[in-house]
């Protein structure tokens, strides 16, 4: 786990968003660190997914602010958001399922390529180099990196929900991120494609140097590899620290009670009390 230390990636402060009558965030306030993994969790309805389509521009804020690396980015369209260091993947997989693994991924680039449409269109040098250039990093980079090399070629639909999974994180990789937002990354995946998928998400923190935000209902993912977590409850923040404190305040217990994640956290709670016993 990283240190608190370093500088702010990303300072949410005081946002709020209403969907007519409903209030959907209700002065939402955090930071995540540089080079640290930060986990959003909260029950159905927290506003978790809410509070992503603001951060990365497809929601706007009936108030509150957003800023990236001390950049301001209030009023900025996702593409803009993107061209700053801000990639996501989401909840629900958004592959081109016709296209093949290495087209997928390689769309990742759009908002980063300095081709004109009719250079583009006629193949020009400078489109021709971009293309090598982007073709060589994302085979020689992403590709190896994810372990992917033996799907390059396949189209997404052949593939099962993990790799898709997997493909869609490579496509984000391609931005060339600064800070990572994954929308819930290892949901419907079995345990050792949960594995697999957060080694990945450690790895791209440790060798890339990117920045993690997470939300994840997988308990026992996000407390074995966050440094920060935030909760959610209701659209508000009603706790944020390290994972064992998270894990033992009283007031998230009661905002999960009731729900099937609630066994994750008190499992949680006593693994905190036992090494806190086991420190004494």
């Amino acid at each position: 786990m990283s240190s608190d230390e370093g500088r702010t990636a990303l300072a949410v402060d005081g946002l709020r968003l209403s969907f007519g009558g409903l209030r959907a965030l209700d002065g939402v306030s955090f930071t995540a660190r540089e080079g640290s993994v930060t986990s959003i969790i909260g029950p159905n309805g927290a506003g978790k997914t809410s509070l992503f389509n603001t951060i990365s521009g497809f929601y706007r804020p009936g108030a509150g602010s957003i800023r990236f690396f001390d950049t301001p980015v209030d009023g900025l369209r996702p593409p803009e958001r993107a061209r700053l260091g801000m990639a996501r993947t989401f909840q629900n997989i958004s592959l081109f399922q016709g296209m093949t693994v290495l087209d997928n991924i390689k769309l990742g680039r759009h908002a980063h390529m300095a081709t004109g449409v009719l250079e583009a269109l006629f193949y020009l040098g400078r489109a021709r180099r971009e293309e090598m250039e982007l073709r060589r990093e994302v085979e020689e980079r992403i590709i190896d990196f994810l372990e992917i090399d033996h799907i390059r070629n396949a189209p997404v639909s052949a593939l099962s929900y993990g790799l898709r999974k997997r493909v869609e994180l490579a496509r984000a990789l391609a931005m060339r991120p600064r800070i990572l937002l994954l929308d819930e990354p290892v949901a419907g995946m079995n345990r050792e494609e949960t594995e697999d998928m957060a080694r990945f998400i450690l790895d791209v923190r440790e060798e890339w140097g990117v920045t993690i935000l997470m939300v994840e209902h997988d308990m026992g993912m996000v407390m074995d590899i966050s440094d920060h977590v935030v909760v959610l409850n209701f659209g508000q923040v009603i706790a944020k620290g390290d994972p064992g404190q998270v894990s033992s305040n009283p007031d998230v217990i009661a905002a999960y009670l009731g729900s099937g994640e609630v066994d994750d956290l008190r499992a949680r709670v006593r693994e905190a009390a036992g090494a806190a016993g086991g420190a004494a």
